[in-house]
């Protein structure tokens, strides 16, 4: 039997685990006001008036303030030179006022009103009139749709050159933060390794996963995904649930979030013994990650790190290139306070590598019909280099270095 896999009862593994919480610290205000004095100085560098943050990641990135994204126009308005201010339906002022965490002058607009108009009218107040005005990338067509048509004088541009390159280095706050929510999820996943038994499904232990995330201090899980056997060989699973039977192939991939920011860990074992193909492509994927790890390198751009990986893989006799058997998608995403975020470690991305950026590294291998074997660990960049969050996966018999010394 691999090690650390089976043995406990549910009651038995959560017992072990405890809030890993306490030393948490959420992102300050200093910090929030430093990442909108960036997008200042960014905007002027690309000529940029003004810029709309919707509600969502990058309203919360740069404001602190958590609002859902719906069918209304709700975000904020910040100009190149002056101070952030908010729009919003009237009806929502109070709530939002408690949520704020930096203020600003509220603008509303009622329901029989356009909001478009209103932010066009709120543009005019601080005299841009005319102009390069940003719209944030996430802001769904018919926000920017509303905005082209209500404000036609105005030059329309996708504000990913300013939230792009503020969001893509993380600051040591945000580094702590994720390295806190790494090492939650890493000690769910022997967790749920020790729970497994035969009969147990799949649906089982996503809900224990659940647990155990919220036993460690996360609110629960933020995604799921357990396979046994063949499933394994779909990088995102199926539509029905498993049930583990002795020597099954095992992928879980999960995490959690902390203060925002996202956790995403796989391992991949066997449920008792290995087959030698699979002792076989679970080593090829082990070697795969560290030679993509090894060359994140200050400065190179991202697509060598997917590169790298695949030299492993089709020296192996997989692929090449996204062919199957071997790697079908990238080596890894980018991740922060969106569990995929740029840049991203795949051909054609050649966003240099720089100190602060975090990516996923999972150069998964598929062998359809039979299994697959993902193993995931992030990464970020120091200034001499990648560095592990979580290490790596240690072998097929022992994955969680149970016996290591």
């Amino acid at each position: 039997m691999t090690i650390g896999v089976g043995g406990s009862t549910i009651d038995q593994a959560l017992a072990k685990l405890e809030n890993m919480t306490s030393n948490v610290t959420p992102i300050s205000n200093d910090e929030l006001k430093t990442r909108l004095q960036k997008a200042q100085d960014l905007m002027q560098q690309h000529g940029i008036a003004a810029m709309y943050i919707d509600a969502g990641t990058n309203l919360t990135y740069f404001t602190g303030l958590k609002w859902y994204k719906s069918e209304r126009l709700v975000g904020a308005i910040l100009p190149a030179d002056g101070e952030l201010c908010y729009i919003a339906p009237h009806f929502e002022q109070g709530s939002l006022n408690d949520y704020m965490k930096i203020p600003g002058e509220f603008y509303g607009w009622h329901e029989h009103q356009s909001p478009y108009q209103l932010l066009g009218d709120v543009l005019t107040k601080l005299n841009i009139t005319e102009g390069k005005f940003a719209v944030d990338p996430s802001a769904g067509f018919f926000l920017v749709d509303g905005i082209i048509k209500a404000n036609q004088d105005l030059q329309i541009v996708n504000a990913d050159v300013i939230t792009a390159p503020c969001r893509e280095c993380k600051s040591p706050a945000e580094i702590a933060l994720m390295q806190t929510a790494k090492n939650m999820t890493l000690e769910v996943h022997k967790a749920a390794a020790s729970i497994l038994k035969p009969g147990i499904t799949t649906k089982e232990v996503e809900a224990f996963i659940n647990q155990a995330h919220k036993k460690v201090g996360a609110s629960g899980s933020s995604f799921c995904i357990v396979l046994f056997g063949l499933a394994t060989s779909f990088p995102h699973g199926v539509k029905d649930p498993q049930v583990l039977k002795e020597n099954d192939w095992v992928l879980i991939d999960t995490g959690c979030i902390v203060e925002g920011y996202h956790s995403d860990i796989t391992r991949t074992y066997a449920f008792g013994e290995a087959t030698q193909a699979q002792r076989d492509a679970w080593q090829v994927e082990k070697e795969a990650q560290i030679a993509a790890f090894n060359a994140a390198k200050i400065g190179a751009p991202c697509e060598v790190t997917d590169a790298a990986a695949r030299v492993v893989l089709e020296a192996a006799g997989f692929g090449p290139e996204y062919q199957l058997p071997g790697l079908p998608h990238r080596t890894g995403h980018g991740c922060g306070m969106d569990i995929h975020e740029s840049p991203y470690l795949v051909k054609g991305d050649t966003t240099p590598l720089a100190k602060g950026m975090v990516f996923s590294n999972e150069p998964m291998l598929v062998i359809p019909g039979q299994f697959g074997v993902r193993l995931e660990d992030h990464f970020y960049m120091d200034s001499d280099g990648p560095k592990w969050f979580t290490e790596p996966s240690h072998s097929i018999d022992d994955p969680f270095a149970l016996a290591v010394d």
